[in-house]
């Protein structure tokens, strides 16, 4: 970049990069994309033309997008490889969550071990969000004559707020939580994804026996989230021997961007998973 060039100024190769991505996802977002396409192949988005800050305020008003409702909901947007048009109804419902998806790694490397399964990815962060669009839409348009990557997408949302505008009740099987923003000071911390109140909203969309997943390598804030979801009465902590044994546990410790970073930095990760237990019986 030139000396005394911002990255607002339009001619500076960050903002002509991020114009010319969203052009294309303008374009492509929406659409099917199949063999019959024949679209050319897509690079992959470069990360450093999405960068900014690695928080955002979850109470701040961030004049989201979001359904009333779980049937007002345009499921077909996101998934339109899933949606009949015979019937004019999707052929399947979201089922997994990945709350603050980050830059995907997640849903990518979840996509192929549930072809069945759709899943979402949720992120407030707004270049972070158009780097996940971006990156399914070129491995969606580079797998297009298998239909790999048709079940994932991501949405610009807070889940903090209006994760009940999304699911209908018992409607997911496996919720998230990835490195989560730990919120340090004591302040802060009602500002951490996991809370008393938070719980009962997640345990409202998940149904009987889905699970909880968490992995983080703050060690307080792991004690803060086991702490509250052993607390919890629709929740029972799962086994080490269960996590070392699903497939998802060795995904998530390893799919993540954070949990690349961690690695490298040979730190550690804390996980700990529960289990959505049945509504006790009203006597």
């Amino acid at each position: 970049m030139k000396a005394g060039m911002s990255l607002d100024d339009p001619s500076s190769k960050r903002q002509a990069y991020r114009l010319k991505k969203q052009e294309n996802r303008e374009e492509l977002k929406h659409v099917r994309i199949d063999a019959s396409a024949k679209t050319e192949k897509m690079d992959l988005p470069r990360k450093r033309f999405y960068r900014q800050r690695a928080h955002s305020n979850p109470f701040s008003d961030h004049q989201l997008e979001y359904p009333v409702n779980p049937d007002e909901m345009d499921w077909q947007k996101l998934y339109p490889h899933f949606f009949d048009e015979a019937t004019n109804r999707m052929t399947k419902q979201v089922t997994i969550a990945d709350i603050g998806c980050g830059f995907g790694g997640l849903l990518i490397d979840l996509s192929p071990e549930f072809p069945e399964n759709l899943i979402l990815g949720m992120e407030i962060r707004v270049q972070v969000t158009n780097y996940v669009e971006d990156r399914i839409i070129a491995l969606r348009t580079n797998h297009a004559d298998n239909n790999s990557f048709q079940n994932i997408n991501v949405l610009r949302g807070n889940a903090m707020k209006f994760l009940p505008n999304f699911f209908h009740k018992s409607q997911l099987e496996k919720m998230f939580f990835c490195f989560p923003d730990p919120h340090f000071k004591q302040r802060k911390h009602k500002a951490r994804i996991i809370t008393n109140t938070l719980l009962s909203e997640y345990a409202y969309a998940l149904k009987e026996g889905g699970i909880i997943y968490t992995i983080t390598d703050v060690l307080d804030l792991h004690q803060w989230m086991a702490k509250h979801l052993e607390e919890h009465p629709l929740f029972e902590r799962l086994s080490s021997d269960w996590e070392d044994q699903d497939k998802c546990v060795q995904i998530m410790r390893n799919a993540t961007e954070e949990g690349k970073k961690v690695e490298r930095k040979k730190g550690d990760k804390y996980v700990a998973c529960f289990v959505r237990i049945p509504n006790p019986e009203i006597v």
